[in-house]
């Protein structure tokens, strides 16, 4: 098989710049490594930035989510008994996040992926491996039905996430990794319950933090900080809902509607990322690159930079003849990606109990009381939350 950009995992982040590049007139092949039942069942973040959301409008499938995806103008911060709210929307001149769960967007993108004659989507697609990428010949070669396939392609894009093939291919002396595990993960609960409040609430509290969030106006996503040590079995529907309602203020704690989880699972909280993110002709997007704590909601809204810069990039390469943005990729995405990290490290380390030092609790309520009394300090949470621009001179 022959194609012009071969990409490695079907999940939005691969899905999304497919179509970018179809748009463009660019083939692409699409190697996902499961069913597609199981990749839009997978249950992921559901916070949008604009850029992330225009990106959604760019592709053409963007229309369910303004239908039915929830904007929102503001976040609230309780500590310390306290309820706080970010006006994010007056802080950054009008700007908006939208709340449209992962698992609806990947099937908006499936439902046009697999109806666009510019992309093949292989599913099912095993020990997937990039060559050649280094000598300006690549090829994915994959199992498929106990065959051997191979894929021939001008480059690859790795959309295939923090476990795939795309950087394991790489030498490990061809690359560098930064990476910080956090001692502690977030257990979330889903849940068909009206939401506690109609904006996100990011809870500071001495037993640790809590995260009220929504997929809709009837289902509710709740998350609470954990010990690295906890497992799901030991937590029933009856101990979690006691367990946030305490870290909650009582006011908002007395309104939260309870009722039988749909799903619940524990995610370890880490900061990762590899330079570069071009190797020859192979590039890396999205979680294959970097992984940030879900605490600024940053993972697949920084997928989607990479995704812009990098389509932007293969179609000024092939309808106009340009090399200069694919060099400029890696340390394009790379600056913006390291200001996610730094925002999601330091809005995770002033929200969540790092150890039972009660002297570090009162330090974070006194940054938190600092930050909502000054306008700058909030307009700082703010700008990085909605998301910030891409770089206007990447064209």
């Amino acid at each position: 098989m022959n194609t012009q950009v071969g990409i490695i995992g079907g999940g939005p982040s691969g899905l999304c710049l497919a179509r970018l590049l179809s748009l463009a007139g660019i083939e692409s092949v699409i190697l996902e490594r499961q069913a597609r039942e199981y990749v839009e069942a997978r249950i992921r973040a559901g916070i949008l930035e604009q850029g992330m959301a225009d990106l959604m409008r760019k592709a053409g499938v963007g229309a369910r989510m303004d239908k039915e995806g929830l904007l929102h103008d503001g976040i609230v911060l309780t500590f310390d008994g306290r309820e706080e709210r970010i006006d994010m929307a007056a802080l950054t001149g009008g700007k908006q996040v939208m709340v449209y769960g992962q698992t609806e967007l990947t099937k908006d993108l499936y439902d046009a992926v697999l109806k666009d004659e510019n992309i093949t989507v292989v599913f099912q697609a095993g020990h997937v491996h990039p060559v050649g990428f280094f000598e300006g010949e690549p090829r994915l070669e994959y199992v498929k039905d106990g065959k051997h396939q191979v894929v021939s392609c001008d480059f690859i894009a790795g959309c295939d996430g923090y476990h795939g093939a795309s950087r394991a291919a790489v030498p490990r002396d061809r690359l560098v990794e930064y990476e910080r595990i956090y001692p502690f993960g977030w257990l979330g609960l889903l849940s068909d319950t009206p939401p506690v409040h109609e904006e996100l609430i990011y809870a500071n509290h001495k037993r640790g933090f809590a995260l009220c969030s929504m997929r809709s106006h009837t289902r509710s996503r709740y998350y609470i900080q954990v010990g690295l040590d906890q497992k799901v079995e030991d937590w029933s529907d009856e101990r979690f809902w006691d367990e946030i309602r305490r870290r909650l203020p009582e006011h908002i704690a007395g309104k939260m509607v309870t009722g039988p989880s749909i799903e619940k699972s524990i995610a370890p909280l880490r900061s990762f990322v590899t330079e570069p993110m071009r190797f020859g002709k192979m590039f890396l997007v999205g979680d294959a690159a970097h992984i940030v704590p879900p605490t600024g909601a940053k993972g697949l809204n920084l997928a989607a930079s990479d995704m812009y810069y990098l389509s932007t990039a293969l179609i000024a390469h092939y309808k106009e003849g340009r090399e200069d943005l694919l060099d400029r990729y890696s340390e394009t995405a790379l600056r913006r990606v390291w200001a996610a990290v730094r925002f999601s490290w330091w809005f995770t380390s002033i929200m969540h109990k790092f150890n039972e030092d009660p002297i570090e609790h009162k330090i974070q309520l006194a940054e938190l009381d600092y930050l909502m009394s000054s306008t700058a300090g909030k307009t700082t949470i703010a700008e990085n939350y909605v998301g910030l621009p891409f770089d206007p001179t990447f064209e």
